[in-house]
């Protein structure tokens, strides 16, 4: 397929495809950033993608399209708000990924402008806020109208919303006649978190990020709303003037602060290459203190009379660019290490974390795995993979593994505290009254109280719950902790006695609950009834069995078909039995997990507490598959990179529908590797053992064509 093919090696028909499908893809990209407010791909993908059609464009240059994403900036402005064209264009950036484009941005500019290499240019710096575009254009000093960026040329009239934004001024003093001033709408991470919670207590979902919140704010029809909302403005540039603000970059954005605008903190002016790489490092590394989302730094040509002679191309300005900062990874201060307490008795270290957007995320907690992790060594004093001596205080970087998990990636040991400590995983037990142990050879510790926790108890039924398992309608993780501590629900069977434990008055005690009406808990009473038929592997997943995970849940469950069987084979494969050399042979299936799914089998009161469940469902098999049927019935197949035509969520479930087992990982039992943009080291896996590789478009032709 073209989308693997390094330009390179294209031909003009290959070319030609491959445009088509990045001005398809880019076009949709743009529509759910600039226009939806709710972003399709991540940054990191989006940039890979405009690089790529530039690249083709650049070999092909007859082949580019009328539709060029290289000629396009944001999208339509969305219907709803009235439209006003710009007079002068809100052009995008072209972009530096690393020190060495900076270096060659400036060495390009002084060329252009015929100047000595080892002359000084005078640049300006400022962090690339990440928000929403917008133009506020005064006239003889008072505010006409407020504009979104929209798709460069036209965009959205939220004058009233804008006017509730305290950084906006309403009239100036002392200003140019016509003056159209271009700044960033953003939200700090204190406000965004006490929006979400504002919105959680509401029951309405929360946003995702402080950019989707701020942008969602500001486009509001009820400008009340907007007003509301804990919205700040950064100015930084201006559009339409009728005179001159000030003959330099740096001169005329004081001249905007002046004038009462907020303008950036970190805005720096710089006489070299080095010193913009400098000054974006120190940003870098205080990005997580700063209190809201930037995504990079901009750096600009100070002298306007330059700029004037630097021009633009056709939707970027010649004399500016932004440096974005390395995709899904970001600093902040390690605050604290809490233990958390799993389902499965588990007491799993985590770090408590000063929030920092990674990915389009805000992330405050990162997972430390186990004590071997966090000190860098395992049980014997050797030093293990990953392990990085992490002490409260340090400065860490984070990333989202599989842009979901956020991990710790490294520690600046040159800003570790002079008193740090390294963390002593005994000691915080018994700080937190938490009865543990750890086995011989088992690197994480377990609870070993005679107690039961509540904590047990509470992830226990969330796990119940969650999506891949009993999915009830109405009863995720914030209901289970507060019907928990009511002592509605303490054990799975519990969720479906409620109605009848409850008797006629079930609507009204639910009901009375902060957050809930009568609507809502019908909608709970009909969602557990609805799921009283349970198909096995989500039966067996939801029981939350060590080891278990949903794949082994539908392993167990394809092997043998109904609850009974499963039932009986547990309860007679005891130690040394064919029942239990049997279970071992099950591929996929080895020694540490069938111990641990015969246990609840075995022991006499967790089979009771099944058997009572059991009175409340009716469990069914999964479908069958027809493996006749299906292409890639019985493979083992792993999905890498970025996906545009469906979510991996729903790639994994697809391909398990039709016979498939997904694995995370590549190995030499890998029989096909699906890998969108940004596929890494399992792409060059794959290649290494020979392993067939498809695109997204080339696996959707694979199984549509039964």
């Amino acid at each position: 397929m073209a989308q693997n093919l390094p330009v390179s090696d294209m031909t003009e028909d290959q070319a030609a495809l491959e445009l088509q499908r990045l001005a398809l893809t880019l076009a949709q990209a743009n529509r759910a950033y600039h226009r939806d407010d709710h972003p399709s791909i991540d940054d990191a993908t989006y940039d890979w993608l405009k690089l790529r059609n530039a690249q083709i464009e650049q070999k092909f240059p007859h082949l580019k399209r009328t539709d060029s994403p290289s000629d396009q900036v944001g999208a339509k402005p969305k219907e709803g708000f009235g439209k006003i064209r710009h007079r002068k264009p809100m052009l995008s950036l072209s972009n530096a990924f690393d020190a060495e484009d900076v270096e060659d941005f400036v060495a390009r500019l002084k060329k252009f402008l015929n100047l000595p290499p080892q002359s000084h240019m005078r640049m300006t710096a400022e962090p690339k806020i990440d928000g929403l575009s917008l133009a506020v254009r005064y006239e003889k000093g008072q505010l006409v109208h407020a504009v979104t960026r929209g798709d460069g040329e036209t965009g959205e009239d939220v004058t009233a919303n804008a006017l509730t934004i305290a950084d906006i001024p309403k009239s100036l003093s002392g200003a140019p006649d016509v003056l159209e001033v271009r700044g960033e709408v953003y939200m700090t991470h204190a406000d965004f978190a006490a929006l979400n919670a504002a919105q959680e207590q509401a029951g309405q979902k929360p946003f995702s990020n402080p950019r989707n919140a701020a942008a969602g704010s500001l486009r509001q029809l009820d400008a009340q709303i907007t007003q509301a909302r804990p919205l700040l403005f950064f100015a930084y540039a201006w559009g339409d003037l009728s005179e001159p603000l000030a003959p330099s970059q740096s001169a005329a954005v004081a001249r905007l602060h002046a004038l009462g605008f907020s303008t950036n903190p970190l805005f720096k002016t710089c006489d070299t290459s080095e010193e913009l790489i400098n000054h974006y490092r120190a940003v870098e590394l205080a990005r997580s203190e700063l209190g809201y989302d930037i995504d990079g730094m901009v750096y600009k040509v100070d002298d306007l009379a330059l700029q004037a002679r630097l021009g633009f191309r056709a939707t970027t300005p010649r004399w500016a660019i932004a440096h974005k900062f390395p995709a899904e990874l970001a600093w902040t201060e390690l605050l604290s290490i809490d233990i958390q307490v799993g389902r499965t008795g588990a007491l799993s270290p985590v770090a408590r974390l000063n929030p920092v957007t990674v990915g389009g995320v805000v992330v405050s907690n990162a997972t430390l795995h186990n004590e071997d992790y966090i000190a860098g060594r395992d049980s014997k004093g050797q030093g293990i993979r990953g392990g990085k001596d992490i002490r409260v205080g340090d400065w860490v970087q984070i990333y989202r593994a599989g842009d979901v998990i956020p991990k710790i990636a490294d520690v600046d040991l040159s800003r570790r505290p002079a008193d740090s400590q390294p963390f002593d995983f005994a000691d915080k037990l018994r700080q937190e009254g938490i009865e543990g142990r750890r086995a011989p050879g088992d690197a994480v510790w377990r609870y070993s109280g005679a107690e039961p926790l509540a904590d047990l108890a509470i992830e226990a039924l969330k796990h119940f719950v969650s999506r891949q398992a009993f999915d009830i309608e109405g009863l995720g993780a914030k209901q289970i902790e507060q019907f928990y501590h009511r002592g509605w629900i303490r054990t799975p069977v519990d969720i479906f006695t409620l109605k009848a434990r409850f008797g006629p008055g079930q609507l009204q005690q639910v009901s009375k609950l902060d957050g809930w009406g009568e609507k809502s808990a019908q909608k709970l009473f009909e969602g557990i009834d609805a799921k009283r038929r349970i198909e096995l592997h989500r039966l067996i997943f939801a029981l939350g069995i060590r080891h278990v995970g949903e794949g082994a849940a539908k392993l167990l469950a394809n092997r043998f078909v109904t609850w009974e069987a499963f039932s009986e084979a547990m309860r007679n494969a005891v130690a040394g039995s064919a029942a239990a050399e049997a279970l071992v042979d099950i591929d996929g299936v080895g020694a540490v997990m069938a111990q641990s799914v015969v246990e609840p089998f075995q022991n006499p009161a967790r089979f009771a507490a099944l058997q009572v469940l059991l009175e409340q469902l009716e469990v069914i098999p999964a479908p069958q598959i027809d493996s006749s049927s299906s292409p890639v019935a019985g493979k083992t197949v792993v999905f890498t990179g970025t996906l545009t035509q469906m979510t991996r969520a729903e790639a994994k479930a697809r391909a398990e529908t039709l016979g498939a087992k997904v694995s995370g990982s590549v190995s030499a039992k890998t029989d096909i590797l699906v890998a969108g943009p940004g596929a890494g080291s399992k792409a060059k896996k794959a290649a290494e053992l020979g392993i067939e590789t498809l695109d997204e478009e080339g696996w959707i032709a694979l199984i549509e064509g039964l």
